[in-house]
């Protein structure tokens, strides 16, 4: 099994986000994440669809997305070839002598503290998602009370193919 990164850009109309999903619903196609939001032009959204399968499925995915009215442009982010990020928010219990231990590791992966409580931190960090695995690991050494994440987000490297509509 692969996986594969779509960087969709669609219009920004009411149920676009139902028929892309509602596509991979119908043909029996996993969604391992799928984030969106408006782009720098209000007429526009951005979907970025993590999926899954063999090549063959992954092909058929990318082509039937295609064929949707709303879809505009497709991308597949390539690792090396793009930025992809995911949000992590997790709260850990923190007693006044775990603090310090819990803000040092928090430094060395560039999370920052979102809110203190009296018996907690909320932290909040991006990465790819090594990194959020790694980090969440490392706190897995403290009690994690609550967690959050995104699903991931991206745009390709450089202004070569950028899409102008």
């Amino acid at each position: 099994m692969q996986k594969r990164v779509l960087s969709l850009l669609v219009d920004n109309t009411a149920g676009v986000t139902t028929r892309v999903s509602g596509l991979f619903s119908r043909r029996g196609y996993n969604i391992d994440s799928i984030t969106g939001g408006v782009t720098a032009d209000e007429r526009f959204s951005r979907i970025t669809v993590v999926c899954s399968g063999d090549e063959l499925i992954l092909e058929q995915i990318t082509h039937q997305l295609a064929k949707l009215v709303d879809v505009r442009d497709i991308k597949i982010l390539e690792p090396d070839n793009s930025v992809c990020h995911e949000l992590l928010m997790i709260k850990v219990a923190a007693r006044p002598e775990q603090r310090q231990g819990i803000i040092s590791i928090a430094d060395v992966f560039h999370a920052k503290v979102a809110d203190v409580s009296k018996g907690s931190l909320i932290l909040e960090m991006t990465g790819n998602h090594n990194k959020l695995e790694a980090f969440i690991d490392l706190m897995r050494g403290y009690e994690i009370l609550e967690m959050a994440r995104t699903g991931v987000t991206g745009l390709s490297r450089g202004s070569d193919d950028v899409t102008f509509l």
